[in-house]
C-alpha cells in the first residue's frame, strides 16, 4: 500500500479509507483495460487475413477489457474534467503528488484538495459508502 502514492496518502492519514477503495478500484479499471503505454515488444501474433484479400482480424479484446474501460471512462467523466488530471497522474500513472502539481503547474500543496474532491466523486460513482 505504501508503494504508490495513494497508499503513502492513506497511510498518512491524508485520504479516507474511502476515498483511497475509490482510488484502487479506478487503478484496476485502468489496469484491466489495459490502458497502460506497453514498454517492451507485443509477441501477440500478428493479424492474419484471409487468403482471397480479405480483411484481417482485428485485435482480440476480452468483454472484461471493454467492461473496465467502459467503468474506467465514465469514472473519470464523473470526476470532471477539472479533476480528472490530478486523478490520473496520482492513482493511475503513480506520480506522486509533488510532481503531479508540478506538471500540471499548480502550487505546492492545491493538488491533495483537488485529488480529494476527485475521489469523493469516483466514490460516489464506484457507490463506496
Amino acid at each position: 500500500m505504501a508503494e504508490s502514492p495513494l497508499g503513502w496518502l492513506f497511510a498518512r492519514g491524508l485520504v479516507t479509507l474511502r476515498q483511497f477503495d475509490a482510488g484502487e478500484r479506478l487503478r484496476s479499471d485502468w489496469e484491466r483495460a489495459q490502458l497502460a503505454p506497453r514498454i517492451t515488444m507485443a509477441w501477440d501474433a500478428a493479424p492474419i487475413s484471409s487468403q482471397r484479400g480479405g480483411a484481417s482480424r482485428g485485435i482480440d479484446v476480452s468483454g472484461t477489457q471493454i467492461d473496465a474501460k467502459r467503468r474506467f471512462d465514465e469514472a473519470i467523466a464523473h470526476a470532471g474534467s477539472g479533476l480528472a488530471d490530478i486523478l490520473w497522474r496520482v492513482v493511475c500513472s503513480g506520480e506522486g503528488m509533488r510532481e503531479a502539481e508540478t506538471a500540471l503547474g499548480w502550487p505546492a500543496r492545491a493538488g491533495k484538495l483537488v485529488l480529494t474532491l476527485a475521489l469523493d466523486r469516483v466514490a460516489d460513482y464506484y457507490r463506496i459508502r
